[in-house]
């Protein structure tokens, strides 16, 4: 099972993505760690990138879903996958994969990047997130306003929902 947890920058995906892994025992993997150093220079000065600069960073995380796929092991894996045509690509010739959309507000999220540092992406570009996001349909949307044990307990409960 392929865990892939989704949406805007300040949504908690590396938060949540972390504390399900380790519920789960499943790896854990940051779709941040797999920009290349031009991108993050890019969006550090808060230029977004367009889908070209991306591509290759989305082929790094599906290079990582075939692997775990190949050798069917499970993972935890965040990716802001705004368009479906780029979920469409992570799941080209996958099984098994459940999206996880971690929904919140512009404002709830601008607060939350306001408060934080040290992160490449800057929050004068979450309107640009939002602007680019095209809400999945087929994945389990969790309100992010709920607390991190409640988004857990969420999340497993529907996906056990979903796998029977």
């Amino acid at each position: 099972m392929i865990y892939l947890i989704m949406g805007v920058s300040g949504s908690g995906k590396t938060t949540i993505g972390k504390a399900l892994s380790q519920e789960l025992g499943y790896p854990f993997y940051d779709a941040d760690d797999f920009h290349p150093p031009e991108n993050i220079a890019k969006m550090s000065q808060g230029i977004p990138l367009n889908d070209s600069e991306r591509l290759p960073w989305l082929l790094a995380i599906k290079s990582v879903i075939n692997e775990h796929q190949q050798l069917q092991k499970n993972a935890v894996i965040t990716c802001s996958a705004l368009k479906q045509s780029y979920r469409n690509l992570l799941e080209q010739k996958t099984k098994n994969i459940i999206w996880i959309y971690l929904k919140g507000s512009y404002p709830t999220i601008l607060k939350r990047l306001q408060k934080r540092a040290g992160h490449f992406m800057k929050d004068k570009m979450l309107m640009s997130q939002f602007k680019t996001l095209e809400e999945p349909k087929n994945a389990v949307i969790i309100d992010i306003n709920l607390s991190v044990e409640e988004i857990l307990e969420e999340i497993i409960h529907q996906t056990d929902e979903r796998r029977k």
